[in-house]
């Protein structure tokens, strides 16, 4: 079993929540964050005993003492799974700042805030895996979310930059970029919307939460030290190039 301690970010629901239990199940010591649902949270903990912190990813003095507190209950952090996210769909004529600032914030600063708090560490200690959760939306947009697709398409960015900087010390950097997974997220878009979406993906369905972990686990594994700067599209075929 191993004692490596793993962060999973917006990891109490949805993709998140998979990715957790897989890294549990896996012997990994596992620290799920969320943002603001202590009872969902509070359920997730009970049913898995993974504990659960709450802080916000997308402020950086948050993540540093949210970051702080893993460490010291469960020891000095191997592996970082920045996957919290969230979506304010508008057409750009139509949005404002605040829905613009807000996705960019979540979705990609966290992504900065996270690994700037752990990468000091990752270089002394000469190991770390980061896994980063784009979207296919991030490679090829979407209507309704420039605010989304840009911040997941920064988030591809960030990884091969990250990924040039910590090959020498023993880290590797990678993302996973989903199609639509059946999540409360992808749910909540109208009946005739998801329709029209499942018709435009090969294999005929939405996209499992575990789907994603399977990568994840794949890509943390000490054994994957030659794969780093990669994104792993986990599409169902709906995006290829």
């Amino acid at each position: 079993m191993s004692s490596q301690v793993a962060v999973v970010t917006g990891g109490t629901r949805g993709i998140g929540e998979a990715v957790s239990i897989a890294l549990s199940k896996a012997g990994y010591s596992v620290a799920a964050n969320y943002a603001g649902n202590k009872e969902r949270a509070a359920q997730f903990s009970e049913r898995t005993g993974i504990p659960a912190y709450q802080f916000d990813v997308s402020d950086f003095e948050q993540c540093q003492t949210g970051v702080a507190k893993i460490t010291e209950d469960l020891g000095d952090i191997d592996i970082v799974v920045n996957n919290a996210g969230i979506t304010r769909d508008r057409t750009l004529h139509s949005m404002e700042f605040e829905q613009w600032n807000e996705v960019l914030q979540t979705n990609l600063s966290s992504c900065f805030n996270m690994c700037r708090c752990v990468i000091e560490g990752m270089r002394e200690r000469g190991f770390g895996r980061i896994v980063n959760i784009g979207s296919v939306n991030g490679q090829a947009g979407q209507y309704g979310q420039v605010n989304y697709s840009a911040s997941k398409s920064g988030i591809h960015g960030f990884t091969k930059a990250l990924a040039k900087e910590g090959a020498g010390k023993g880290i590797t950097v990678n993302a996973i970029a989903p199609g639509y997974v059946d999540t409360d997220m992808v749910r909540a878009v109208p009946e005739r919307v998801l329709e029209k979406i499942i018709r435009t993906i090969p294999v005929g369905r939405l996209g499992r939460a575990e789907d994603i972990a399977r990568g994840v686990l794949f890509l943390v594994d000490e054994e994957a030290s030659f794969i780093t700067g990669s994104t792993i599209d986990i599409n169902g075929g709906q995006h290829m190039y």
